[in-house]
């Protein structure tokens, strides 16, 4: 038996008891209030969460009815952010409180802001805290007050009278690169974050840059520019008094949704994305009269719901899940009801007034009906096999914890699809048991273009894949947040990349569009002398690390992910991995993106590859 050291046991004492500043709690814990950090290479990681935040007060002061233009810069050299709004500008009398005291804001008063994103009193706080240098004015009705912070703590306060300014608020603040590291702002994750605001308020104009976004047709624009593939009908576009839903169906499989709840996108979804799903259904089984499988009528649907409550409660600080089941605290409707009522309303006078419309969707769920009646068999003996095959499953090395067990740290969780024992031999012996999963391809996986659902139930791998990532109904069960490709950084590898993407992108765009495919980026190259080892993605990168190394350096370039020792991919799959996140660009047509790249050979990509060839010297 283990004994005791009593003097270590005693050390336990009123001295151990410690209370932390607001600020340095922030700094100090910043996943709790920020969720993840990262380094700007990843639409969600902490640096856009603080624009983000610092944008949700000035979006309640629009839908307040305070401002139609925030105007957005950002100086990606000096990492400076500056948000600028004309709304009615925080109370100057309170301008310290509401940027430096936690649970501090006017967000609990309903009076002021009735539907309101930011409700915890973090919002602005946060950035404060975790930036280096954070600087918030406020102008009303000729007075200014200014008051600028470093981590925090407060540098200066001045007040100014007889200003000739717009009332309204600025924030303009540097992330700090001693909690962030080396970051970089991507443009694309700002515009796409912009253009969401856009599409759920209509009337306002953001500005990046001097570049001009709104919208004139909310969520039926998202759709149209985010679709992706051609709609089998014009979107159905519905608003009511807080909530509005477009909605079509394409030509792929799967289900895929843009939630928000008041201004907020909700990319895990939560009880009004379950309520619409229900809802669809509902409404077109009592339309045409007939008991359809649900799956049939929500297969490729395409839609978005966007919902305004009082009050919500969502699953965690970043707000990715709405939790609410009241529309008010003091129980008011449902918020399955309110989407349920509102739905079989509007969806079914739609259906009744567009006759052309009812018929494509009715052809679309008969044709999906037969499909799955067809494979009915198949699919039934597929389900047993990948069921037995679940208990000894060689091909999957499971973690412990699960996106869908709704855990503290299941958002961590990963699984790794590699190909051949040696690259899923090294990934294995690295990995954290946790949150770190490994499936293992044999060989090159079919290539799925223009088949049928058929054969992911014809196909052992495609159907194992299938059972471990739980996605045959749908991504609700979803396993692991991030479901990484990682091949080799060579033909072969490009090629099975290529192949496993067809595969998301035939049968389950949604998990694309969700934001949880993902590519592996490791290290081409190790340069290394006796005294310093540098890993490098790319020539350009190794060519500067040969220069920094000098004399007696040794390069080694990295054929395959099997050829880095288990010690060394320790670090490329840790806390510093390196991901890109597989995005689908509104303007691209799913169909013809695949045709092109996974088609016939035809003569327009022999074309394309010639007109683009590039020889090295």
């Amino acid at each position: 038996m283990e004994q005791v050291n009593n003097n270590v046991a005693n050390e336990y004492n009123e001295d151990n008891i410690r209370t932390l500043e607001w600020n340095k709690h922030i700094r100090l814990r910043p996943g709790m209030y920020i969720g993840k950090l990262g380094d700007g290479s990843q639409s969600d990681d902490g640096i856009y969460v603080l624009i983000k935040e610092v944008i949700d007060n000035s979006i309640d002061e629009y839908v307040m009815g305070f401002g139609k233009m925030i105007d957005i810069r950002i100086d990606a050299e000096a990492r400076e952010v500056t948000i600028k709004d004309q709304g009615r500008g925080i109370p100057l009398g309170k301008l310290k409180e509401a940027s430096s005291v936690l649970n501090t804001g006017a967000k609990y008063d309903s009076k002021a802001f009735k539907k309101s994103v930011g409700l915890n009193g973090v919002g602005i706080k946060a950035v404060n805290a975790l930036s280096s240098k954070f600087v918030v004015s406020a102008v009303r009705d000729g007075e200014k007050r200014s008051i600028e912070y470093s981590g925090g703590e407060v540098i200066s306060d001045e007040s100014f009278s007889g200003v000739n300014e717009k009332n309204g608020t600025t924030v303009s603040f540097i992330a700090d690169t001693d909690i962030f590291g080396e970051y970089g702002y991507k443009m694309e994750y700002v515009e796409a974050m912009l253009r969401n605001y856009t599409y759920l308020n209509t009337g306002l104009t953001l500005q990046l840059n001097g570049t001009k976004m709104s919208s004139k047709n909310g969520l039926l624009d998202l759709l149209n520019e985010n679709i992706g593939e051609d709609a089998l009908y014009e979107p159905i576009h519905i608003n009511g008094d807080d909530i509005e839903v477009a909605m079509t169906h394409g030509t792929g499989y799967g289900e895929s949704y843009y939630s928000f709840v008041n201004g907020q996108h909700t990319t895990q979804g939560g009880t009004h994305q379950a309520a619409f799903r229900e809802a669809v259904v509902k409404v077109v089984r009592d339309f045409y009269r007939k008991d359809f499988d649900a799956a049939d009528i929500r297969s490729s649907i395409i839609a978005a719901i966007s919902i305004k409550v009082e009050e919500p409660v969502f699953e965690s600080q970043t707000k990715t899940k709405l939790g609410s089941k009241d529309m008010a605290p003091e129980g008011g409707v449902s918020v399955r009801s309110f989407v349920l009522d509102f739905l079989k309303e509007k969806l079914d006078n739609y259906l009744h007034k567009h006759p052309a419309t009812a018929e494509v969707l009715l052809k679309k769920i008969v044709e999906a009906e037969k499909e799955r009646k067809a494979i009915s068999g198949i699919q039934k003996k597929a389900r047993e096999f990948a069921k037995k095959a679940s208990l000894h499953n060689k091909k999957l090395r499971d973690c412990r914890l699960h996106f869908s067990d709704n855990k503290e740290g299941a958002e961590q969780s990963m699984i790794f699809i590699t190909e051949g024992d040696s690259a899923s031999g090294s990934i294995t012996k690295s990995r954290n048991v946790t949150t770190q999963a490994v499936f293992s391809l044999r060989g090159k996986p079919l290539n799925t273009y223009g088949l049928t659902k058929k054969v992911i139930y014809e196909n052992e791998e495609f159907n194992l894949l299938q059972a471990a990532l739980n996605i045959e109904d749908g991504i609700e069960g979803l396993r692991y947040n991030k479901i990484i490709i990682a091949t080799d950084a060579d033909v072969d590898g490009m090629h099975i990349r290529l192949l496993l993407l067809t595969f998301f992108l035939q049968f389950f765009p949604e998990v694309v569009r969700a934001g949880h495919v993902y590519i592996l980026q490791t290290p081409l190259f190790r340069v290394r002398n006796k005294k310093e080892t540098i890993y490098c993605y790319n020539e350009s990168e190794r060519d500067k690390a040969a220069k920094k190394t000098g004399a007696g350096t040794e390069i080694t370039r990295f054929k395959g992910l099997g050829e880095i020792s288990p010690d060394e991919f320790r670090g490329f799959i840790g806390e510093n991995i390196k991901l890109e996140k597989v995005r689908m660009g509104g303007s691209d047509s799913l169909h013809d993106m695949l045709e092109f790249y996974m088609g016939k050979n035809t003569m327009y990509r022999q074309d394309f590859i010639v007109d683009n060839l590039r020889i090295s010297e």
